[in-house]
């Protein structure tokens, strides 16, 4: 992530290289540097003589070649975006124009969710003399204190427990997210705090009842609300699928198994241990594990598994998943009755 930022920092200083290899399974940091080149290496009016836009599939390196090889035309740069490099066949076949690059021209490789060999000669002149990328996913503690910067410049702000809420449902997928951020910011005042109502009207994420506030619920024995939270997710199963719920819960029961054996350890390494980016869930975390003895914990897992298992067809072959949801409720509530 450090390498993006410093990338991102010297394109914003104008500061161009001959060639850009980005490689890797997170996308969504490749297509911030490609599509940042793109759209401001050079104006508008020099792109149609000095902008090539390539595909891997469709392309060969004797079309590359040709393409960087030409003299700008009353601009600094030719600019020539390779898309979807790991679709082309002839790609090591560049590997002499990387080892020597015009430099009145920018060349960008996009070699998307797979890696190339770093210790072939391609590989080595790759690693030498372009600017490299080797873009991998974010861990999972790491993704609400990106979000937060991704907001920031943007121009707003968010409230932690939103952000905690977008990040649950949407996951690690930067650009899901940041699609979704850019449709929500559209109805939003300049510097605005994203908060819990504004994910609820723009992206359709429930502020009140969701699987976020689930966890919470559970954790309190708060058996009214954990009651009310389960029905609406039976109620609107479509938009707030089974194997995302069991798959939240499970996450959290296991942080609390985690928790209760971790009571020896500081702060900082039980934060660590259970990926969380702040200490102020642990507080939540710390008050659902009064709550429940090792031994519910376990059951309660138990009870994920089999209904993970169940709600993909084992020994499960007619029950909803509505009706599935509306019985592991009775199970997670009730951990010692089961």
């Amino acid at each position: 992530m450090s390498d993006y930022f410093r990338i991102m920092q010297d394109l914003k200083s104008s500061k161009y290289a001959p060639v850009y290899f980005l490689q890797g399974e997170e996308t969504y940091f490749i297509d911030q540097i490609s599509n940042y080149i793109e759209k401001h290496a050079l104006t508008e009016s020099e792109k149609s003589f000095n902008q090539t836009i390539l595909f891997g599939k469709e392309s060969d390196f004797k079309l590359v070649l040709d393409s960087v090889s030409r003299v700008p035309m009353m601009a600094n740069y030719q600019v020539v975006i390779l898309k979807e490099a790991q679709s082309m066949r002839s790609l090591k076949d560049l590997e002499g124009y990387i080892k020597k690059p015009f430099p009145s021209s920018i060349l960008v490789i996009c070699h998307k969710h797979k890696k190339i060999d770093m210790r072939t000669g391609f590989g080595k002149a790759v690693k030498a003399n372009s600017v490299f990328l080797n873009a991998t996913k974010l861990y999972e503690n790491k993704v609400p204190d990106f979000v937060t910067k991704m907001i920031q410049e943007l121009g707003f702000s968010i409230d932690y427990r939103a952000l905690m809420l977008l990040v649950e449902y949407l996951g690690s997928d930067l650009s899901k997210i940041a699609n979704e951020l850019n449709k929500l910011i559209i109805n939003l005042k300049p510097g605005e705090e994203i908060s819990g109502e504004h994910i609820e009207k723009n992206i359709g994420i429930s502020k009140d009842y969701n699987v976020f506030e689930l966890q919470r619920a559970l954790g309190q024995k708060d058996v009214q609300k954990t009651f009310k939270i389960f029905k609406y997710l039976a109620d609107n199963i479509r938009s707030n699928p089974l194997i995302v719920t069991i798959s939240v819960l499970f996450n959290f029961y296991k942080k609390l198994l985690i928790l209760k054996q971790s009571a020896h350890l500081s702060e900082k390494e039980i934060l660590s241990r259970l990926s969380l980016g702040s200490p102020f869930f642990l507080k939540e975390y710390k008050t659902a594990a009064n709550h429940y003895s090792e031994p519910e914990i376990i059951q309660c897992i138990h009870t994920l598994r089999n209904f993970d298992l169940r709600s993909k067809g084992v020994n499960n072959a007619h029950t909803a998943p509505e009706e599935l949801l509306k019985e592991m409720q009775f199970h997670l509530m009730y951990p010692k009755l089961v």
